[in-house]
């Protein structure tokens, strides 16, 4: 057989078998049997988070099994003709079957890294915020090149994006930004994107044309449904109003609708003015401060991942997880994973699916486990 169709072969059966593992398959299987059994009893629907919650276990155990499944036949299928058409010295054939499992091979990797989407809030909506390091207009140019990037990136994957806060730079850029991801997932797959990322470019700003160095930092942290308990004492708050930025002239907003809180104990601070209700503001605030203490006491619990919520790392070298290098040459590369791509315009367009599965892997790889429930 074609040394291609051998290698893609390989590849495929390894993504499969990675997935079978990820999935536990004998336990996936009865699990899946059991979750089937009690959609069929008509008093699930008496308590509806709970059947909720039963009704998204199901449907991601029936896709990842049902991905399995299918790949598997489809694999077996293409072999079979790629064998009978290499006996029959047809070449256009063997051809079509190579794309075939290169399209396969695809669909394999997406599956696995899919199935690694099982943490108790991967399946939920995410927030995304972004701050500038030091560096004034360059840091804060490169904060709202990376704002624009994961907004590409989500509505590529047909998220949608709701904007919650944002600080203008001085001159250009922003100081920091605070983006709603709404979709199936959105938290599972962006939640690895969290540290400090690094540019290095030729300065537009700059008229002598010199190569600078920038800092972002960006922060994931999940929107927390009902389904998970974070408590929140009244004492332990501070909430202050101000005036939202925005257009000027009849649009300008001349009350003091936006709101920030202050978590005193951890010293999480939250924001949002993307209404002119101050009360839909506060309670949209008191919904991310929510998400927030959450993701900390899942980092907190998460052995494997760093510890980035007792309190942020500074925004510079040492602390960074990706580099973008535009100048002297293209590369954007991956720190933890060593992940890595010379196409440095498609990821400042959106392409960071590469990254991300890789990251994934790698977490759930070094922790053994994800964290799936909170006492």
């Amino acid at each position: 057989m074609r040394a291609d169709v051998e290698s893609l072969q390989a590849e495929i059966k390894q993504s499969l078998e990675l997935l079978r593992r990820h999935l536990d398959w004998d336990v996936a299987n009865v699990r899946l049997d059991e979750l089937n059994a009690r959609v069929e009893d008509p008093s699930l629907w008496n308590d509806p988070t709970e059947a909720q919650k039963i009704m998204r276990e199901r449907t991601r155990l029936e896709d990842a099994i049902g991905a399995y499944r299918r790949l598997e036949a489809e694999l077996r299928d293409t072999l079979d003709l790629a064998e009978m058409a290499e006996a029959e010295g047809d070449e256009t054939m063997v051809d079509d079957a190579v794309t075939t499992l290169r399209g396969l091979r695809d669909d394999a990797a997406g599956a696995e890294v899919k199935a690694l989407l099982s943490g108790e809030a991967d399946a939920n909506d995410s927030y995304l915020e972004v701050n500038a390091g030091a560096g004034g207009t360059e840091a804060q140019d490169w904060a709202e090149m990376l704002l624009r990037m994961y907004t590409r990136w989500a509505e590529q994957h047909g998220y949608k994006v709701e904007l919650m806060e944002d600080s203008a730079g001085e001159q250009a850029g922003i100081k920091s930004a605070t983006i709603m991801v709404k979709g199936l997932n959105a938290y599972g797959w962006m939640k690895t994107e969290s540290g400090v990322h690094r540019l290095v470019r030729i300065s537009p700003f700059d008229s002598n044309a010199r190569r600078q160095t920038s800092f972002a930092s960006v922060w994931v942290y999940p929107v927390v449904d009902d389904t998970i308990e974070v408590e929140i004492l009244d004492k332990d708050l501070r909430i202050d109003t101000y005036r939202a930025s925005g257009a000027g002239g009849q649009h300008v907003n001349k009350t003091d609708s936006a709101i920030r809180i202050t978590h005193m104990p951890t010293g999480i601070v939250v924001a949002c003015q993307s209404d002119r209700s101050q009360h839909k503001n506060r309670s949209q605030a008191m919904s991310m401060l929510k998400a927030r203490l959450y993701e900390r006491e899942l980092q907190i619990r998460e052995e494997a991942a760093q510890a980035q919520a007792d309190e942020k790392t500074a925004i510079g070298w040492g602390h960074q997880i990706r580099s973008y290098v535009l100048q002297p040459y293209q590369m954007v590369k991956d720190l933890r994973t060593g992940a890595e791509t010379s196409d440095t315009q498609g990821v400042l367009n959106g392409d960071l699916d590469r990254f991300m599965a890789a990251a994934l892997a790698a977490r759930v790889e070094g922790s053994g486990t994800e964290v799936s429930d909170l006492d």
